[in-house]
């Protein structure tokens, strides 16, 4: 995965050579002047997930502060289908000036483009403000299982079979899923939902042995003893669950995976105005209320910017391209 980079130049240019510099220059400029006045209207963050979900809340914990911080108006804007790609395509084709910020998860540039047949944008129409948090996944499972550990879910899985719910194809749950699959050798039978509720739900009415899936709509169920939680998939252990191992300390150390929570600009956003939405979006995530609301949602914070961001990116996107390709992965 690749996103948009900047040209460089040679110190000897041509007549027309030198006319594209300068043309470059006043453009830059000119992208100077705008990102001094920036901003002086209202921002928009799409989100491209239904309301209510973990980058949803972050959207709107981001956008009071902005909103105070830059005395502009900042709205949450929710365009959710397609497994992100509509409200990514929403602002791949807006005006690069920093007033049309996505704001959402991953996945739709480090999968989507792997299993979808016909992408409406690619990821170098986009660059990065932030990779904001990250959080694992909760591998639970229905009591009647018998389930414990992690070990008797593989055995399991090797043996007869089991059944997992996801919050829909190409979702994080499938995903999970897939990796599993691919690192264990378990039989795993994937049934996909519209949503990370009814995927919750499978589970709790046994439709599905169990499932990987955001912490904080599985934990409620745990602590009422109506799911067991087996592991989670993040690199640390849950703030929510501390008593929950993680899949290294199962024994599973190559079934880590992570959802980042991003926010992204389309390509020819001027840098002036990136650097002024990284360093107002840093301010936001540091504030005490929405690092309490992060801690809240299971989510730790990343905070990568620019190359750092790219590189993140670009490495989940491998990882989860060789998994796809292997496993054969596709929505139409």
């Amino acid at each position: 995965m690749t996103f948009a980079s900047r040209p460089f130049f040679s110190t000897r240019f041509a007549p027309a050579a030198r006319r594209a510099v300068v043309a470059a220059g006043l453009a830059l400029l000119a992208g100077a002047a705008a990102a001094q006045a920036y901003p002086a209207k209202q921002i928009s963050f799409v989100n491209n997930f239904p309301p209510g979900g973990p980058s949803d809340m972050i959207a709107r914990s981001v956008a009071d502060v902005l909103q105070k911080r830059f005395s502009q108006p900042v709205v949450v804007e929710n365009k959710p289908g397609a497994a992100g790609n509509i409200g990514a395509t929403q602002v791949a084709r807006s005006k690069p000036d920093g007033y049309t910020v996505l704001v959402g998860i991953d996945t739709t540039f480090t999968v989507n483009p792997h299993i979808y047949k016909g992408m409406p944008f690619k990821p170098a129409d986009f660059r990065p403000i932030m990779v904001m948090a990250s959080s694992g996944l909760l591998v639970g499972a229905h009591p009647s299982t018998g389930f414990k550990t992690m070990a008797d879910l593989v055995a399991a899985g090797k043996g007869k079979g089991v059944t997992f719910s996801s919050a829909g194809a190409g979702s994080p749950g499938h995903l999970a899923a897939e990796l599993f699959h691919e690192a264990t050798g378990m039989n795993i039978t994937h049934v996909p939902y519209k949503g990370n509720t009814p995927a919750v739900t499978a589970i709790l009415s046994g439709e599905v042995n169990g499932g990987v899936l955001a912490t904080p709509g599985l934990l409620p169920h745990v602590k009422a003893g109506k799911v067991t939680a087996l592991a989670v998939t993040s690199r640390q252990r849950s703030t929510l669950a501390p008593e929950v191992p993680t899949v290294a300390e199962a024994g599973h150390k190559g079934l880590e995976q992570e959802v980042l929570y991003i926010a992204m600009v389309p390509a020819a956003t001027p840098d002036a105005v990136v650097q002024t939405l990284e360093k107002a979006f840093a301010e936001a995530l540091a504030q005490p209320e929405v690092k309490q609301r992060l801690a809240n949602l299971d989510l730790f914070y990343e905070g990568l910017t620019g190359a750092d961001a790219v590189r993140r990116l670009a490495d989940l996107s491998l990882r989860y391209g060789k998994v796809i390709q292997a496993t054969g992965m596709k929505v139409e």
